[in-house]
């Protein structure tokens, strides 16, 4: 069995551990509760012909008043970095997460998740940055925690990247 680190970057309130939740077990509460240091949950998933067991790191989210342990991304095999669709100032977060995620671990696995596409009306995440992003080489998907859009098919897509399928 394969066992891989992921680790969830992103500002506070972004729905790291709501995408955790979904994923795992499948619910999504309206119910808003900070994540206090890390939480690790376990997954397993079926990639190709391999079994892997993802093991889930649902880490804080980083704001001015608490920055992000780089210890916490030792052994990380790949990450989810998660923006908050409706709030611009999270993508600028986690970019900014991203180069100080390369810069202590070197090049890793990485996503970055457009999350609550269930209020794309609402994004200040345009279209246009989206595409501006994917033309610079990020890997970028959308999900809603809530609806359960995109969640298994994002992590399943890290899976397969860790694995080099």
């Amino acid at each position: 069995m394969i066992q891989k680190k992921v680790c969830m970057l992103g500002s506070f309130s972004v729905g790291k551990t709501s995408l955790v939740r979904r994923f795992v077990e499948t619910i999504f509460s309206d119910d808003y509760l900070t994540t206090v240091g890390v939480k690790i949950v376990k997954k397993q998933l079926r990639v190709e012909d391999d079994d892997v067991i993802l093991m889930l790191w649902d880490l804080y989210g980083e704001d001015e008043f608490q920055k992000l342990h780089m210890s916490y991304l030792r052994g990380t095999s790949g990450f989810l970095l998660v923006v908050d669709g409706t709030r611009r100032a999270t993508l600028d977060k986690a970019l900014a997460l991203k180069e100080e995620a390369d810069k202590a671990l070197g090049p890793v696995n990485s996503l970055l998740v457009l999350n609550k596409c269930d209020l794309v009306d609402q994004w200040e995440v345009d279209a246009e940055k989206e595409k501006e992003l994917r033309e610079r080489g990020w890997s970028v998907v959308r999900t809603s925690a809530k609806t359960g859009e995109g969640v298994d098919e994002t992590f399943t897509l890290l899976a397969r990247a860790m694995l080099g399928k």
